[in-house]
């Protein structure tokens, strides 16, 4: 099996899909799934929680030891912004990450849960703290950098890039700016670094493209964040819509076979 650290190529993404349980993990695994993630909307969700009204650090990390137990594959922890301010909190995050099995986290440079972003200085030294456990731990990991500012409205994309360029001088693994405004964006940013890139497929702007697309741009890799969780909970809106509003059940009828599902759940689980 390719390292999670390999999988990462510019120009040639792979796609980083995010699950939400053991169940989600295993039938990706089954259908080709190079490497998943953790994704702290979709946790949210399965915890009756709102986006935005968190999870903490000891249920994000036990959720992602039971995706890690699920599969053979690598998994990535989407681990906000580390729970804590202070640089040693997040270094601590890096290692009890570690501990659960994950190959690799992302860190937000966003003052969870306001909306603002952490000055440059500090969101720097952040990142230096986490990589600085990082590279102390036995076995690899991957640290993957995030600038939210343009996502959140913080700060345009020409701070955005300084930061991931701060970001990559400090240790990061990998750089992610989620959400930029266009493609031509996507391809700036990716020629602006050295370190891979990530690029989260959500919205209308992305969803429309295709790999080649991001490929061309300099991805090195393609996240769904909770896109895939909320195309779930989409179906399971309009069938609910129909059924519990008009009676109607046609929905239901276009369900995938249970033979299918338990077919990749079995294909998908790890052997004992």
């Amino acid at each position: 099996m390719t390292s999670f650290r390999d999988l990462h190529q510019p120009g040639n993404p792979f796609i980083l899909a995010n699950v939400w349980d053991a169940g989600s993990a295993r039938m990706l695994a089954a259908m080709g799934a190079q490497a998943l993630a953790t994704s702290s909307a979709a946790h949210a969700f399965t915890l009756g929680r709102p986006d935005g009204l968190g999870v903490t650090r000891d249920e994000a990390l036990a959720h992602a030891q039971d995706i890690v137990a699920a599969t053979r594959l690598p998994v990535q922890g989407d681990f906000e912004n580390g729970w804590g301010d202070d640089p040693d909190t997040v270094a601590e995050t890096v290692r009890l990450a570690a501990e659960v099995g994950l190959a690799g986290i992302c860190i937000e440079d966003i003052a969870l849960p306001s909306p603002d972003a952490y000055d440059m200085d500090l969101a720097t030294d952040r990142i230096r703290a986490a990589a600085s456990a990082a590279r102390a731990l036995p076995r690899d990991f991957v640290l993957t950098a995030r600038a939210d500012g343009i996502m959140t409205g913080a700060y345009d994309i020409e701070q955005a890039i300084q930061r991931l360029q701060a970001f990559e001088a400090a240790g990061a693994d990998c750089l992610y700016a989620p959400l930029p405004k266009s493609m031509a964006d996507v391809a700036r940013i990716c020629s602006s670094v050295s370190a891979p890139v990530n690029v989260l497929v959500a919205g209308p702007t992305y969803t429309a493209q295709t790999r080649d697309a991001f490929a061309r741009a300099g991805a090195a890799r393609l996240s769904l964040g909770s896109a895939m969780a909320r195309a779930a909970h989409r179906v399971i809106h309009d069938a609910a819509e129909a059924m519990l509003g008009r009676g109607d059940f046609s929905a239901l009828g276009t369900s995938i076979s249970g033979d299918t599902v338990d077919g990749l759940l079995r294909h998908g689980t790890p052997p004992p």
